[in-house]
């Protein structure tokens, strides 16, 4: 369990929330679990319960405690896993695109956090929660690749200092609509909530949001779309996906933040992505007991070895993968395609 934390606020920040003000002094514990903390009693201001929403005010005394850990809700679940590595203190996973990381509405069964309980047995971290056991960070519905999981509190701790500290390295291979320009630079654009449609995260005004800064270098221009390493220097919801399309260029198949740009290229090629495309490739770290700092890379998943495949050969061929789009006064019914597509790198031994 994570030592109890005494704050006294020696500097006035107005307009910060309480939430908000402990996530920006505690990094290593999210503004979610600190909103969950204190609805449920465990924070206190001045020896009273406050509210997340209350902002601290220059002379207070906070006192976070942990609660007792509780008895996991989430069912273990028989769910395969492909492992890149696995020891006393961690795993790390390569996540397929359509596992959901942790239970959430409309996501009650079936994610990494059942498949984790079944697999560990129930040793895992228990920092995150009940419902988020060993998680130190998330991958989006719809991206695959390397995700590290924590299998007790010492390493769940040291790691998110590290994620807090920017130390951890998160590189992404995208595949985005269109020719990148600029080939490579740096995109420092502050992050925040839609100002209409809140499930969505979008650029907010210089002064507004939450720091975000992507580097990206284009890698190869391909048949309508370009291969693009990014590098996130930063963790913010939807990073890549929101700062690829403010700079013009969207995932291909990512159809929340470049829906239209989706809809053109699959009018014009006549196919359209499965998903979109996007894979956390590579994660290096310092591992928590030995200090010695590990890496980790996931290869292509299939579906994005064949998209690539696709685009290098011109874009505008009619297979059946990835999904045919249709096109007015076109046939629904793809022609077959015999070309092969490109061979992806072996892939990591897969655990019941």
């Amino acid at each position: 369990m994570p030592e109890p934390i005494d704050i006294e606020v020696t500097e006035s920040r107005p307009g910060v929330r309480l939430d908000r003000y402990l996530a920006d002094r505690c990094p290593e514990t999210s503004r979610g679990r600190f909103q969950q903390l204190i609805a449920a009693g465990a924070v206190t201001v001045n020896g009273r319960v406050p509210k997340a929403t209350d902002p601290p005010r220059v002379g207070d005394r906070i006192e976070v405690r942990w609660p007792e850990p509780v008895a996991c809700a989430v069912l273990p679940e028989d769910i395969p896993l492909s492992l890149l590595h696995e020891d006393d203190d961690l795993l790390v996973v390569d996540k397929p695109a359509e596992l959901v990381v942790h239970p959430a509405a409309g996501h009650a069964s079936g994610t990494l956090v059942h498949a984790l309980l079944h697999h560990c047995q129930g040793r895992l971290s228990g920092i995150g929660g009940v419902e988020r056991p060993g998680i130190v960070h998330r991958l989006d519905l719809g991206t695959s690749g390397c995700l590290v999981v924590a299998k007790n509190d010492a390493a769940h701790t040291h790691l998110s200092a590290q994620f807090a500290a920017r130390t951890v390295e998160k590189t992404y291979l995208a595949l985005a609509i269109g020719r990148v320009q600029p080939a490579h630079g740096d995109i420092r654009a502050p992050i925040d909530r839609h100002p209409i449609q809140r499930k969505k995260m979008a650029v907010a005004p210089p002064g507004d949001g939450r720091e975000a800064w992507t580097e990206y270098h284009c890698l190869e221009a391909l048949g309508g779309a370009s291969r693009v390493e990014c590098r996130l220097h930063t963790g913010r919801t939807h990073q890549i996906r929101v700062h690829l399309a403010h700079l013009g260029f969207p995932l291909l198949g990512d159809e929340v933040y470049g829906e239209r740009a989706n809809a053109r290229f699959a009018l014009e090629h006549r196919w359209k992505a499965p998903r979109q495309m996007l894979h956390a490739h590579r994660l290096a770290f310092l591992h928590p007991r030995t200090g010695q700092r590990v890496a980790f890379e996931a290869p292509l998943p299939q579906d994005v070895v064949e998209v690539l495949g696709r685009l290098r050969r011109g874009g505008a061929d009619q297979g059946n993968r990835p999904t045919p789009a249709k096109a007015p006064g076109a046939s629904t019914r793809p022609a077959e395609d015999t070309a092969r597509p490109a061979s992806s790198a072996p892939r990591s031994r897969r655990r019941p």
